[in-house]
């Protein structure tokens, strides 16, 4: 274990910790174990603590490309099926004529209804059109109390055709930065070209995430691989350490994310 944890920040000891139980779990019992919605960060942990195991896993999050994604860890006689994942997707009906619902506005409410984040996968808008992927263990929950979001009254429908669900395409621009240093003030200043003071305000209001966790201390050091997505900016993607410049600036190439319904 020790050998894992010094791979990784300290702050995610307690999830290794977590994958490590569930891969014990599945070797003890010899019977397959179901997560909740991991994002990819946590996948790669899990795909780290499983290593060269003879525990095997995959992964669904229903929508094509789905950013948040169940992972199903299973001993090798068990041949896993779609229906295994138990994932739900939600059709949003809603007046749309009359008003639009945002990402944050479906979050929000979701989170009002006492559901933490890993119990739904991606929220899916599409001009008119929203769809979120939930687990099927909470979708009668869902049903009865998913009634509201920004004060507008709604209705869930289950889209059970996967052609009906939302596609979206994700189009990462590869772009070159020099900085002073790895702080997290410091890159959101270059790459978002905003002030310091500006990218710190962000950091403290709870604006901005690191591997989508809400990180609020501008001293933070990031890493290699880390994502960094800010309300209002977008997500940026840290791809490789360059190296240095000759006045010792660190040369850093990112990418910048673009998403086309």
């Amino acid at each position: 274990m020790e050998e894992i944890f010094q791979h990784f920040r300290k702050e995610e000891q307690q999830f290794i910790e977590q994958v490590s139980n569930w891969l014990r779990e599945v070797e003890d019992r010899y019977s397959p174990k179901l997560t909740d919605f991991l994002d990819p960060r946590q996948r790669f942990i899990v795909e780290a603590v499983i290593g060269s195991s003879d525990v095997k896993w995959i992964t669904s999050g229903l929508f094509k490309d789905a950013e948040r994604q169940r992972v199903l860890l299973y001993p090798s006689y068990f041949e896993p099926q779609q229906e295994d994942f138990n994932i739900t997707v939600f059709e949003l009906k809603y007046p749309s004529k009359f008003v639009s619902l945002r990402h944050p506005d479906i979050l929000g409410s979701l989170m009002s209804l006492g559901l933490d984040r890993s119990k739904f996968g991606d929220i899916r808008i599409d001009h008119e059109r929203v769809q979120l992927a939930v687990m099927k263990e909470v979708s009668p929950y869902m049903q009865s109390n998913f009634i509201t979001a920004a004060k507008v009254k709604v209705q869930l429908t289950e889209v059970t055709n996967v052609a009906d669900m939302i596609e979206t395409t994700e189009e990462w621009i590869e772009e070159t930065y020099t900085v002073s240093s790895m702080r997290l003030d410091t890159v959101m200043s270059s790459v978002y070209n905003i002030s310091r003071q500006k990218a710190s305000a962000l950091i403290h209001g709870g604006k901005v995430k690191v591997n989508w966790t809400s990180q609020e201390q501008p001293s933070f050091e990031l890493h290699e691989s880390d994502m960094i997505s800010s309300r209002g900016f977008g997500r940026v993607r840290l791809i490789m350490i360059e190296g240095r410049t000759k006045k010792d600036k660190i040369r850093l190439q990112i990418g910048r994310l673009e998403v086309k319904n």
